[in-house]
């Protein structure tokens, strides 16, 4: 690979000019850039990414930190915030952390030593976000909240109406005793999605029911069986995640329930698998798109100088499908 000097030696400039003409730190004569252009192009020059981040304190690049890259929402997400970043001159370098706190704060450092221009992160750990706040980038929280010294900003849908609505639909389907499969309670998505079906319970004057439960697959198949053991009586079920009301379905099933006949199900987030499995799923439809568009904008117009939105809370919606039926 052809060097700087090299370069300077064919376009008869010295690399100080080169290095003008790649970074724009200065004018150049049009002559001379031309000169320099033509002689990139002929030998192929590539500048060094990270020593050109080095010296403009910016790599065009956006960090993504998820806890779990097999979550099809995560990866939806991330597929949006990557085309947004794309399509505005940055790159994507996403890291998933396995949930562990570790490997959080080292995807952090690394990402702060690259120059990066911010950092979308979703995490289960209020350590890392304080760790965060060390550092100058902005930071963006997605579908995740913490009580911070820093101001980060924070994109999420709004859980708690969907926990109401979640719990209502299935009233007005007819269930009575309903079981909340609710998520971790140290995340403020999962707590709200909770105090939602909560104060439905309170409302229709339904007992409170619920079962621990985290946002996987296989963690769906397990809780439903002690689901079922603990409530034999249970006729409408809300999944933490679309993912575990997949699973859910699939335990009931082989146990003989009909769905929706015995028992309802509902799922939240509405990722193409909801509607792709069999019976569709029906779910609480969080703005994924919206959202990560979002998410990646943020970065972008801090880069810029621009205002930003420090709250960004999306609706959500019912999507009724196979798993529900209102009665009547």
């Amino acid at each position: 690979m052809a060097s700087i000097r090299e370069v300077a030696k064919m376009a008869n400039v010295s690399p100080a000019t080169v290095s003008r003409v790649i970074n724009g730190t200065a004018k150049v004569d049009e002559q001379k850039k031309q000169r320099v252009l033509e002689a990139i192009d002929e030998t192929g020059f590539k500048p060094n990414e990270l020593a050109r981040a080095l010296f403009k304190k910016s790599s065009k690049i956006i960090g993504m930190i998820v806890p779990n890259i097999e979550n099809p929402f995560f990866n939806e997400l991330a597929r949006v915030i990557e085309k947004e970043a794309y399509e505005n001159g940055y790159r994507i370098l996403l890291c998933n952390s396995d949930d562990n706190e570790e490997k959080e704060l080292m995807n952090i450092q690394m990402l702060n030593q690259l120059k990066a221009d911010g950092i979308i992160i979703m995490t289960n750990s209020s350590r890392t976000a304080q760790e965060v706040e060390k550092y100058d980038f902005p930071v963006v929280l997605v579908d995740r909240k913490f009580s911070s010294d820093k101001e980060m900003a924070v994109v999420e849908a709004d859980n708690y109406k969907g926990g109401r609505m979640a719990t209502e639909h299935l009233i007005k389907c007819g269930c009575k005793s309903i079981v909340c499969m609710r998520g971790p309670q140290s995340l403020s998505s999962a707590k709200q999605r909770y105090l939602g079906y909560r104060d439905i319970c309170k409302e229709y004057g339904l007992n409170e029911q619920y079962i621990e439960c985290d946002y996987s697959y296989e963690s769906g198949l397990k809780q439903t069986k002690e689901l079922i053991k603990k409530y034999p009586d249970v006729d409408g079920i809300i999944a933490s995640n679309d993912m575990v009301a997949i699973s859910v379905y699939k335990v009931v099933s082989k146990k003989g329930y009909r769905v929706p006949e015995d028992i309802q199900i509902i799922g939240f987030d509405n990722i193409s698998f909801s509607w792709l499995s069999t019976p569709e799923i029906t779910t609480i439809a969080q703005p994924i798109k919206k959202m990560g568009k979002k998410a990646a904008q943020i970065i972008i117009q801090h880069k810029k100088g621009e205002e930003i939105e420090k709250e960004n809370v999306f609706d959500v919606k019912l999507i009724q499908r196979q798993t529900t039926k209102i009665k009547g």
